[in-house]
């Protein structure tokens, strides 16, 4: 284990985030390729086990492509809310180490353990008690990388995965760094790396021995920034305060839409996931947007600014509906993707009525009520399909029945 005590910041990634936690109510797909993805033509791989990574299944990749390269694979439907629930936990633990601590995203996290040196010994064993601490209490692996950035940090905890440790003391970070490929740095993606690679760019040491200057001339203020994280310079400090700017869902359809009744159905269901995301989460939403991919994958956004925040899936459909109507009589065509996002969020507390704003200023209906009893409900009958009037089936029941649905 390496006893550099300069290595300061972690990045703790935890492994196959989505599909690990499906294993834990899973144990029989365990050692099996199997991946986590919502069933459908045009759906995309949220999260593939190890095994099915060994055929070549990637994150992001279509779910047909993927079924391609492993027939034999196990489809797992994803479960926001039991994501969530583990996540929380597992930034429990982080934040016991430390309370600078900078959430990325659900699955990862950077720690400053430079103040627990004293009371834990160096960043490398911190950075074992972590992984231990994170697999007794969850039942889930995790990576860690240390070192005296947040990019190298980042770096290493990639290069170390899966269940790894990795530790970059400062006086070897170049030495870490330079035969890398380019496209490990923090920023570089595919396109971007294509570029570095044709111009003889190919590991991170021939970037780090270009000029600023010149690279400026040729990608821009993106051309310096590049050369310094290649360098290994990287000052931004582990800030805990980090807000949520914006929670979006969004659906792929197996056949593109053109019916308007159609379209409006997704339409509900989406804000109705997207109000029990906010108020899981306890934001409240300022503004929402709505989000149209065609067939040639162009993509059209619109805005609509509310007067008072709400996490209610009523004042959100209806600003959405506007939009996407909005959106529609400007091009006509079908939808490949339709998504709604809830942006300039706002902690629940800081907005107690829930309007719209509207030409003649109506107000809102009061949904509040409504959504947290449906809440409650989800709470204590998880499996209960319930959902909006506009999304249950309407035709006459087969056996001439009153068509009354139970709640399933």
């Amino acid at each position: 284990m390496d006893d550099s005590w300069d290595a300061v910041v972690l990045h703790v990634d935890m492994d196959a985030f989505f599909l690990a936690v499906e294993l834990l109510d899973h144990p029989q797909l365990s050692g099996r390729p199997a991946l986590v993805a919502h069933r459908g033509g045009r759906s995309v791989v949220l999260s593939a086990s190890y095994e099915a990574r060994g055929f070549g299944i990637r994150s992001a990749m279509p779910l047909a492509h993927a079924m391609a390269l492993c027939p034999g694979v196990a489809v797992i439907e994803p479960r926001h809310g039991r994501y969530t629930e583990v996540s929380r936990q597992v930034m429990g633990i982080l934040g016991g180490f430390t309370p600078l601590l900078e959430q990325l995203s659900i699955d990862e996290a950077f720690l400053d353990v430079s103040g627990a040196r004293r009371r834990l010994g160096t960043p490398a064993r911190i950075g074992s008690l972590i992984r231990a601490q994170v697999r007794e209490r969850t039942g889930l692996p995790c990576t860690v990388g240390a070192a005296a950035t947040k990019s190298v940090a980042k770096i290493a905890s990639t290069r170390a995965k899966p269940d790894g440790l990795a530790v970059v003391p400062s006086a070897r970070t170049r030495e870490y760094l330079d035969p890398l490929p380019v496209g490990a740095l923090w920023g570089v993606g595919p396109v971007l790396g294509q570029r570095l690679v044709a111009a003889g760019l190919t590991t991170v040491g021939d970037l780090a021995a270009q000029s600023p200057q010149r690279m400026e001339r040729w990608l821009g203020v993106q051309g310096p920034a590049l050369v310094r994280l290649a360098r290994g310079i990287d000052p931004r400090p582990v800030t805990p305060e980090h807000d949520t700017k914006s929670l979006g869902v969004e659906r792929t359809f197996d056949e593109d839409v053109r019916d308007p009744a159609e379209l409006h159905r997704h339409l509900v269901g989406l804000s109705h996931e997207g109000a029990i995301r906010l108020r899981r989460a306890g934001f409240r939403a300022g503004a929402i947007s709505v989000k149209v991919k065609a067939p040639d994958l162009s993509v059209r956004t619109r805005t609509l600014t509310l007067a008072t925040p709400t996490d209610s899936a009523g004042p959100i459909a209806e600003a959405a509906e506007g939009l996407l109507r909005a959106l529609q009589q400007a091009h006509r065509v079908p939808v490949r993707l339709l998504g709604i996002r809830a942006e300039r969020l706002s902690g629940a507390g800081e907005a107690v009525q829930e309007s719209l704003l509207w030409e003649d200023e109506r107000p809102a209906a009061d949904w509040s009520q409504a959504d947290r009893v449906a809440d409650d409900i989800r709470r204590k009958f998880p499996r209960a399909g319930l959902r909006p009037a506009t999304l249950v089936d309407r035709q006459p029941p087969a056996d001439g029945g009153s068509g009354r649905k139970e709640l399933r």
